[in-house]
């Protein structure tokens, strides 16, 4: 594999360090995955910025965890996983939300698991999803703009999971308590 750095602030491209310090004042630490991805300065950009935007859609919390943690969970990167899920536990997200997802289960909560159900649709589908699967999504409750942001945190969790799978991210000891392997 390929040795990809852990940027900080000094080592970073100079690009990349605003955005590595607008990061470490937000979270009071600098995420193993921000720290690779400062690497390549516009790929931090693009993810920082695409992470604000999807925190701003109209799925709640809960939901943006469902649709970040499945992704990662399809695409079996162990370090979204475990970040999303303690990232979960602090928006108080129910802990048999998350471990179904972790572990393949059906969610209990059923408009939770009609966006468990799509949002592996889509990434295991690559978006081809047919009338039905939408039909399914949407008699859940949800509404057409809520299905295409599934396909931005889809997209989100895309950039961050590859990179992850490429640069050989490890987990940050602050999310090990909740630490995934497939």
């Amino acid at each position: 594999m390929t040795d990809f750095p852990y940027h900080d602030r000094t080592t970073a491209p100079t690009a990349a360090r605003p955005l590595l310090e607008q990061a470490e004042k937000a979270y009071g630490m600098l995420p193993n995955l921000l720290a690779k991805m400062a690497e390549a300065p516009a790929l931090l950009e693009g993810y920082w910025t695409l992470s604000a935007v999807f925190g701003n859609s109209s799925l709640s919390a809960a939901e943006q965890q469902v649709v970040l943690i499945t992704t990662s969970r399809v695409n079996g990167c162990t370090y979204c996983v475990g970040v999303h899920s303690a990232l979960a536990d602090m928006q108080k997200v129910p802990t048999e939300v998350t471990d179904a997802i972790r572990d393949d289960r059906p969610i209990a909560d059923a408009r939770l698991e009609a966006l468990r159900t799509l949002t592996r649709r889509v990434v295991e589908q690559r978006g081809w999803l047919g009338e039905p699967e939408v039909e399914e999504f949407l008699a859940a409750g949800f509404n057409r703009e809520q299905l295409l942001e599934v396909v931005l945190g889809v997209g989100l969790k895309t950039l961050s999971n590859y990179t992850n799978h490429i640069a050989g991210t490890e987990l940050d000891e602050a999310f090990a308590g909740r630490r995934w392997q497939p």
